[in-house]
């Protein structure tokens, strides 16, 4: 089991759902979040005053999947959130030690469906 963790455009959460669904990932936990990378922000005039380096909006996909899922997850990703231009996001790949169910008490792949 592992879990993926994708930070992506806003605007492309979207198309990445889309992806994801095609290839039967239906289980996203989703989540509004600041940050940036090597465009280290947006410069941004206020007030006459140059302000540098504030954070971007993102958004956070968190996915946790049975290890056969976890390249066509990635893959459907990518095809969804990439636009080729600095700032598309990252992807990051844990390895995921423990998963229940609540309503079952259902534990590991099983759990996660």
């Amino acid at each position: 089991m592992k879990i993926v963790i994708a930070i992506i455009q806003p605007h492309k959460l979207e198309a990445v759902k889309k992806e994801l669904y095609k290839v039967e990932v239906n289980l996203i936990t989703v989540s509004p979040v600041l940050g940036h990378g090597k465009q280290k922000g947006v410069n941004e005039v206020y007030r006459g005053v140059k302000e540098v380096g504030n954070f971007l909006r993102k958004v956070r996909l968190e996915i946790a999947v049975n290890d056969n899922f976890v390249e066509p997850t990635i893959k459907a990703i990518v095809k969804g959130a990439k636009t080729g231009k600095i700032g598309d996001g990252k992807i990051f790949v844990y390895p995921l030690e423990r998963c229940i169910r609540i309503r079952t008490e259902e534990e590991g792949s099983a759990a996660i469906g």
